[in-house]
């Protein structure tokens, strides 16, 4: 048999179209990928796509039987709601299952439009522009600012999109620790400095990312002396409020709001698949930035419009949001993730309110296990218990802080907050004594002859 591409061997794979075997090279390209893989699964860091059979409220169908779902960033229950379910059912039949092209061509539906009326009053700004995902907001919208020659300063733990939109750019990037706020002050002063003699209109461009909420830690930038040392040396910010959008401020728009300086960043940025409940993201500001988007944000340029489902769910997402059932939605997610939090063993999890470590502070909830392998045999006893919480590992956060991220909902009712801290008890996050069944699932009892590493259900 020929032996195509520098192929190493042959093997047999199932082919759908023909329905039977067929006998295929094993191509250098094939093999190559395939040592790679191995390199993965060696490194305990194989990452496999779980599939939903189906969703019952706080549940969700995995390998044949149902779950506790405690996971999802649906933080306000949204996804799930009858209005925002029938507003997608209502815009798909209004303008058909897709947008049917970009919304620089014909795409830009009368439904994008009112989606981005009712943001930017949500938010209080002048616009708001909508994109096909949060990530596709990041790459596009930070090289639309910034290019080569202008600086893009980065927090450390700063989202994969927002480095990945740095690098598009093709700006100078520079990182600080983790919100360290005089290593900030250093790379502003050098950025200040180098663009000193030079003509306002040549002059180079700074921009700070941060997330208000941290995704994998919850914690919090501090929002408000970013905000003093951006203006102290002449630079923008742009604020990714994707885990903060819906819960925090009296108008639940973000932290923003919260510590008072919403209208002091150039940039905000948000999703509209989380506590919104939807698919999409966007960005809010002054009725010039939006316009400027319009004509430099490539993803928006050359992509088809989001799903008019997508917009319609979004538009009856922040009605709800903004209405006094938003305010009650978003204090029963509080009083659940509080409930959670005022359990856990002290250690195991970062964040917290200054002040009350029992309280929540954020609706992300890392449960600190350190080794890669050892969050893998966590989140599989929790996944035997009917708990669905996946192991969190490199590269989503730095080597040897894996854990397991978990999250509350207003979905989430008092029984299963009940299960889901008798599971967490059982596997040692929780002060207790844990039943003889669990015994060798306690955190600090995990041993290598005990790891499941090649169970893709429970490992992210």
């Amino acid at each position: 048999m020929a032996n195509r591409g520098g192929g190493l061997g042959t093997r047999s794979f199932w082919n759908k179209r023909n329905h039977g075997f067929k006998l295929a090279d094993v191509t250098a390209f094939e093999s190559e990928i395939e040592r790679r893989l191995a390199e993965i699964r060696q490194r305990g860091l194989h990452r496999g796509l779980r599939r939903i059979d189906g969703i019952a409220g706080t549940r969700v169908a995995i390998s044949g039987r149902f779950v506790l779902n405690c996971c999802s960033n649906d933080y306000l229950g949204l996804a799930g709601h009858p209005e925002v379910v029938e507003a997608a059912l209502k815009a798909t039949k209004d303008y058909g299952s897709g947008s049917r092209a970009s919304r620089s061509i014909c795409g830009s539906l009368a439904l994008h439009h009112a989606l981005e009326e009712a943001l930017a009053e949500f938010e209080n700004t002048e616009a708001a522009l909508s994109f096909s995902s949060g990530y596709t907001t990041a790459i596009s919208t930070i090289p639309a600012l910034v290019g080569p020659g202008d600086v893009v300063v980065l927090d450390k733990l700063a989202h994969g999109c927002h480095v990945d939109g740095a690098r598009l750019s093709g700006a100078k990037l520079r990182v600080y620790p983790h919100n360290d706020l005089e290593r900030l002050e250093e790379i502003l002063a050098w950025a200040a400095q180098r663009a000193q003699g030079t003509s306002p209109s040549n002059r180079p461009r700074t921009l700070i990312i941060t997330e208000s909420v941290f995704s994998m830690d919850g914690d919090h930038a501090p929002l408000r002396e970013l905000v003093d040392l951006k203006d102290r040396y002449g630079a923008w910010l742009m604020v990714d409020e994707a885990h903060a959008t819906g819960l925090y401020g009296p108008r639940r728009t973000g932290l923003a709001e919260e510590l008072g300086v919403a209208e002091r960043i150039e940039v905000r940025m948000g999703t509209l698949g989380k506590a919104l409940g939807s698919a999409g993201g966007y960005i809010c500001g002054t009725a010039s930035l939006i316009e400027y988007l319009v004509n430099k944000a490539r993803s928006f340029m050359f992509s088809t419009a989001p799903p008019p489902s997508a917009a319609g769910a979004a538009m009856a997402a922040v009605r709800v949001v903004a209405s006094e059932e938003g305010r009650r939605l978003c204090d029963r997610v509080w009083a659940n993730a509080t409930a959670v939090v005022s359990q856990l063993r002290p250690g195991v999890q970062k964040s917290g309110i200054p002040g009350g470590p029992t309280a929540a502070s954020s609706l992300i909830i890392p449960l600190i296990i350190g080794d890669e392998l050892r969050a893998v045999e966590v989140a599989n006893a929790l996944f035997e218990r009917g708990i669905f919480i996946p192991a969190v590992r490199f590269p989503t956060v730095p080597r040897g802080s894996a854990r397991l991220r978990l999250t509350m909902t207003a979905a989430h009712t008092e029984s299963d907050v009940a299960e889901l801290l008798a599971g967490l008890r059982s596997v040692g996050l929780i002060e207790g004594q844990c039943g003889s069944e669990a015994s060798e699932t306690v955190v600090g009892n995990l041993s290598p002859a005990h790891l499941h590493t090649d169970a893709p259900t429970c490992a992210a």
